[in-house]
Protein backbone atom coordinates (compact mmCIF):
# COMPACT_ATOMS: atom_id res chain seq x y z
CA UNK A 1 0.00 0.00 0.00
CA UNK A 2 1.54 3.46 -1.27
CA UNK A 3 1.74 5.85 1.47
CA UNK A 4 0.57 9.62 0.35
CA UNK A 5 2.02 12.41 1.41
CA UNK A 6 -1.44 13.36 2.62
CA UNK A 7 -1.08 10.32 5.08
CA UNK A 8 2.08 11.03 6.48
CA UNK A 9 0.82 14.48 7.20
CA UNK A 10 -2.58 13.29 9.23
CA UNK A 11 -0.10 11.17 11.12
CA UNK A 12 2.44 13.41 11.86
CA UNK A 13 -0.19 16.17 13.21
CA UNK A 14 -2.03 13.79 15.01
CA UNK A 15 1.05 12.34 16.98
CA UNK A 16 2.35 15.83 17.49
CA UNK A 17 -0.94 17.44 18.59
CA UNK A 18 -0.84 14.32 21.57
CA UNK A 19 2.14 15.55 22.34
CA UNK A 20 1.11 19.07 22.61
CA UNK A 21 -1.59 17.36 25.26
CA UNK A 22 0.50 15.45 27.23
CA UNK A 23 3.43 17.71 27.56
CA UNK A 24 0.47 20.41 28.89
CA UNK A 25 -0.39 18.05 31.45
CA UNK A 26 2.47 17.63 33.25
CA UNK A 27 1.95 20.92 34.42
CA UNK A 28 -1.15 21.29 34.36
CA UNK A 29 -2.18 20.72 38.12
CA UNK A 30 -1.26 16.73 37.35
CA UNK A 31 1.43 16.31 39.11
CA UNK A 32 3.87 13.30 38.61
CA UNK A 33 5.80 13.82 42.27
CA UNK A 34 5.96 16.48 45.24
CA UNK A 35 9.05 17.02 47.27
CA UNK A 36 9.69 18.95 50.62
CA UNK A 37 13.11 20.39 50.34
CA UNK A 38 14.47 22.40 53.53
CA UNK A 39 17.82 23.41 54.91
CA UNK A 40 16.58 23.64 58.73
CA UNK A 41 19.01 23.65 61.67
CA UNK A 42 16.69 24.17 64.23
CA UNK A 43 13.60 22.92 62.84
CA UNK A 44 11.08 26.22 61.85
CA UNK A 45 11.75 26.39 58.26
CA UNK A 46 10.99 22.11 57.73
CA UNK A 47 7.91 22.73 59.96
CA UNK A 48 6.44 25.35 57.80
CA UNK A 49 7.63 23.79 54.37
CA UNK A 50 5.71 20.70 55.54
CA UNK A 51 2.59 22.81 56.25
CA UNK A 52 2.24 24.03 52.94
CA UNK A 53 3.15 20.61 51.68
CA UNK A 54 -0.06 19.11 52.67
CA UNK A 55 -2.35 21.36 50.68
CA UNK A 56 -0.48 19.19 47.84
CA UNK A 57 -1.00 15.90 49.14
CA UNK A 58 1.87 13.25 49.48
CA UNK A 59 5.33 14.42 49.10
CA UNK A 60 8.96 13.15 49.82
CA UNK A 61 11.22 15.05 51.83
CA UNK A 62 14.95 16.07 51.07
CA UNK A 63 16.65 17.34 54.03
CA UNK A 64 19.48 19.55 52.96
CA UNK A 65 21.15 19.48 56.18
CA UNK A 66 22.17 15.76 56.11
CA UNK A 67 25.84 15.42 55.42
CA UNK A 68 25.00 12.10 53.66
CA UNK A 69 22.56 13.83 51.24
CA UNK A 70 22.44 12.04 47.94
CA UNK A 71 21.79 13.83 44.59
CA UNK A 72 18.62 14.16 43.09
CA UNK A 73 17.03 14.51 39.98
CA UNK A 74 13.37 15.78 39.18
CA UNK A 75 11.25 16.12 36.30
CA UNK A 76 9.52 18.23 34.42
CA UNK A 77 6.04 17.18 35.56
CA UNK A 78 7.21 17.22 39.61
CA UNK A 79 6.78 20.02 42.20
CA UNK A 80 9.03 20.88 44.91
CA UNK A 81 8.51 23.31 48.07
CA UNK A 82 12.23 24.43 48.86
CA UNK A 83 12.81 26.23 52.03
CA UNK A 84 15.68 27.90 53.29
CA UNK A 85 16.42 30.39 56.68
CA UNK A 86 18.15 33.78 55.99
CA UNK A 87 21.50 33.89 57.40
CA UNK A 88 21.84 37.86 57.91
CA UNK A 89 19.89 38.18 54.25
CA UNK A 90 21.51 36.13 52.66
CA UNK A 91 21.58 31.92 52.18
CA UNK A 92 23.68 29.76 53.81
CA UNK A 93 26.32 28.66 52.07
CA UNK A 94 26.30 24.81 53.07
CA UNK A 95 22.49 24.90 51.93
CA UNK A 96 23.79 26.49 48.31
CA UNK A 97 26.34 23.47 48.33
CA UNK A 98 23.74 20.85 48.56
CA UNK A 99 21.44 21.95 46.47
CA UNK A 100 23.68 21.54 43.86
CA UNK A 101 23.27 17.78 44.41
CA UNK A 102 19.68 18.43 42.49
CA UNK A 103 18.50 18.62 39.19
CA UNK A 104 15.68 19.70 37.52
CA UNK A 105 14.27 20.04 34.05
CA UNK A 106 12.22 22.89 34.37
CA UNK A 107 10.67 21.75 37.47
CA UNK A 108 8.20 24.01 39.19
CA UNK A 109 9.21 25.30 42.40
CA UNK A 110 8.08 27.21 45.21
CA UNK A 111 10.94 29.32 47.21
CA UNK A 112 10.15 29.63 50.72
CA UNK A 113 12.52 31.78 53.34
CA UNK A 114 12.26 32.38 57.10
CA UNK A 115 13.54 34.76 58.81
CA UNK A 116 13.63 36.06 62.23
CA UNK A 117 12.54 39.45 62.27
CA UNK A 118 14.67 42.03 61.23
CA UNK A 119 14.90 41.12 57.28
CA UNK A 120 15.49 38.97 54.21
CA UNK A 121 17.50 41.31 51.87
CA UNK A 122 19.03 39.30 48.99
CA UNK A 123 18.10 35.54 50.83
CA UNK A 124 15.09 35.11 48.09
CA UNK A 125 16.41 36.20 44.90
CA UNK A 126 19.78 34.26 45.99
CA UNK A 127 17.20 31.31 46.30
CA UNK A 128 16.17 31.93 43.34
CA UNK A 129 19.43 32.58 41.18
CA UNK A 130 20.22 28.75 42.50
CA UNK A 131 16.80 26.91 41.92
CA UNK A 132 16.81 28.02 38.48
CA UNK A 133 20.76 27.21 37.97
CA UNK A 134 19.66 23.68 38.63
CA UNK A 135 16.75 23.77 35.76
CA UNK A 136 14.07 24.81 38.40
CA UNK A 137 11.56 27.04 37.59
CA UNK A 138 10.33 29.36 40.52
CA UNK A 139 6.44 29.85 40.13
CA UNK A 140 6.05 31.33 43.48
CA UNK A 141 7.69 32.75 46.96
CA UNK A 142 7.06 33.30 50.61
CA UNK A 143 9.03 35.15 52.73
CA UNK A 144 8.03 33.56 56.42
CA UNK A 145 8.11 35.49 59.72
CA UNK A 146 9.96 33.05 62.18
CA UNK A 147 11.22 33.46 65.60
CA UNK A 148 15.17 34.33 65.92
CA UNK A 149 17.04 30.81 66.56
CA UNK A 150 19.56 33.37 69.14
CA UNK A 151 17.34 36.16 70.44
CA UNK A 152 14.66 33.90 70.81
CA UNK A 153 12.19 37.16 72.40
CA UNK A 154 12.19 38.08 68.69
CA UNK A 155 9.34 37.52 67.07
CA UNK A 156 8.27 34.64 69.50
CA UNK A 157 6.38 32.20 68.71
CA UNK A 158 6.21 32.90 65.20
CA UNK A 159 5.17 31.41 62.84
CA UNK A 160 1.49 31.29 64.50
CA UNK A 161 -1.25 30.05 63.65
CA UNK A 162 -2.68 33.46 61.62
CA UNK A 163 0.75 33.00 59.73
CA UNK A 164 -0.32 29.15 58.69
CA UNK A 165 -3.92 30.57 57.57
CA UNK A 166 -1.52 33.22 55.40
CA UNK A 167 0.33 30.23 53.78
CA UNK A 168 -2.64 27.82 53.35
CA UNK A 169 -4.71 30.68 51.61
CA UNK A 170 -1.52 31.43 49.47
CA UNK A 171 -1.18 27.44 48.54
CA UNK A 172 -4.12 27.43 47.26
CA UNK A 173 -3.32 30.26 44.68
CA UNK A 174 -0.11 27.71 43.97
CA UNK A 175 -2.24 25.22 43.07
CA UNK A 176 -3.99 27.45 40.67
CA UNK A 177 -0.79 28.49 39.11
CA UNK A 178 0.37 24.78 38.65
CA UNK A 179 -2.96 24.56 36.31
CA UNK A 180 -1.64 26.74 34.09
CA UNK A 181 1.65 28.11 32.41
CA UNK A 182 4.26 27.55 34.37
CA UNK A 183 5.99 31.24 34.54
CA UNK A 184 8.77 32.31 36.52
CA UNK A 185 8.20 35.07 39.65
CA UNK A 186 10.01 37.72 40.48
CA UNK A 187 11.32 38.51 44.01
CA UNK A 188 13.22 40.98 45.69
CA UNK A 189 16.55 41.61 46.54
CA UNK A 190 20.12 42.55 44.94
CA UNK A 191 21.64 40.40 42.48
CA UNK A 192 24.82 41.99 43.61
CA UNK A 193 24.64 40.15 46.47
CA UNK A 194 25.33 41.42 50.30
CA UNK A 195 28.61 40.01 51.68
CA UNK A 196 28.25 36.91 53.44
CA UNK A 197 29.42 36.82 57.08
CA UNK A 198 29.53 34.16 59.60
CA UNK A 199 28.72 35.69 63.18
CA UNK A 200 30.55 33.54 65.41
CA UNK A 201 28.64 32.07 68.79
CA UNK A 202 31.76 30.31 70.49
CA UNK A 203 29.38 27.56 71.06
CA UNK A 204 29.58 26.81 75.15
CA UNK A 205 29.33 22.85 76.37
CA UNK A 206 27.99 22.79 80.26
CA UNK A 207 28.89 19.57 82.34
CA UNK A 208 25.63 18.31 82.09
CA UNK A 209 26.73 17.05 78.54
CA UNK A 210 27.04 13.44 78.71
CA UNK A 211 28.68 13.00 75.17
CA UNK A 212 26.29 11.63 73.23
CA UNK A 213 26.70 12.71 69.94
CA UNK A 214 24.34 13.41 69.12
CA UNK A 215 25.06 16.91 68.20
CA UNK A 216 27.90 15.62 66.22
CA UNK A 217 25.75 13.64 64.18
CA UNK A 218 23.09 16.00 63.01
CA UNK A 219 25.67 18.93 62.63
CA UNK A 220 25.17 19.78 58.91
CA UNK A 221 29.24 20.68 58.29
CA UNK A 222 30.04 18.56 60.80
CA UNK A 223 31.84 21.01 62.91
CA UNK A 224 31.29 18.99 66.05
CA UNK A 225 34.00 16.23 67.26
CA UNK A 226 32.95 12.54 67.44
CA UNK A 227 35.17 11.41 69.56
CA UNK A 228 34.49 14.66 71.91
CA UNK A 229 31.52 16.54 71.53
CA UNK A 230 32.38 19.27 73.50
CA UNK A 231 35.31 20.38 71.37
CA UNK A 232 33.21 22.10 68.17
CA UNK A 233 35.40 23.61 65.23
CA UNK A 234 34.97 27.45 65.59
CA UNK A 235 36.01 27.83 62.25
CA UNK A 236 33.70 25.24 60.30
CA UNK A 237 30.57 26.05 62.53
CA UNK A 238 28.25 28.36 60.99
CA UNK A 239 26.48 29.45 63.91
CA UNK A 240 23.15 27.76 63.10
CA UNK A 241 22.17 26.83 66.55
CA UNK A 242 21.20 23.14 65.70
CA UNK A 243 23.27 21.59 67.92
CA UNK A 244 21.83 23.76 70.92
CA UNK A 245 18.33 22.87 69.98
CA UNK A 246 18.50 19.43 69.73
CA UNK A 247 20.89 18.74 72.85
CA UNK A 248 18.88 16.40 74.93
CA UNK A 249 20.60 17.76 78.23
CA UNK A 250 20.22 21.56 77.30
CA UNK A 251 24.20 21.13 77.75
CA UNK A 252 24.71 23.79 74.56
CA UNK A 253 24.72 27.04 74.51
CA UNK A 254 25.74 30.28 72.52
CA UNK A 255 28.05 32.64 74.05
CA UNK A 256 26.02 34.74 76.69
CA UNK A 257 27.75 38.21 75.95
CA UNK A 258 27.27 37.67 72.18
CA UNK A 259 23.89 36.26 72.75
CA UNK A 260 22.75 39.09 74.70
CA UNK A 261 24.54 42.09 72.44
CA UNK A 262 22.84 40.29 69.33
CA UNK A 263 19.37 40.48 71.40
CA UNK A 264 19.74 44.44 72.27
CA UNK A 265 20.65 44.76 68.74
CA UNK A 266 17.67 43.26 67.43
CA UNK A 267 15.15 44.86 69.87
CA UNK A 268 16.57 48.47 68.63
CA UNK A 269 16.00 47.59 64.92
CA UNK A 270 13.97 45.10 64.68
CA UNK A 271 9.68 45.82 64.53
CA UNK A 272 7.52 43.43 66.02
CA UNK A 273 4.57 41.71 64.50
CA UNK A 274 6.03 42.04 60.84
CA UNK A 275 3.95 40.94 57.99
CA UNK A 276 5.04 37.81 56.14
CA UNK A 277 4.88 38.54 52.12
CA UNK A 278 4.15 36.63 49.10
CA UNK A 279 4.90 36.81 45.42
Amino acid sequence: MWVTTERVGYWREYFLGKLKIYSGELLKGKIMANYNVYFSPTGTTERVVKHMGESFGSMENIDLSRRDMKNHEMKQGDFCIVGVPSFGGRVPGIATERLRKMKGGRTPAFLLVTYGGRAYEDTLVEWKDVLEAQGFVCIGAAAIVAEHSIAHQIEAGRPSAQDYDELDTFAAEVKERLKGNVCPVEVPGNRTYKEYKVLPMDIQVSDECMGCGSCAESCPVGAISFEDPKMTNGEACISCMRCVEICPQSARSGNPEKVQMISEKLKMICQPDKANEFF
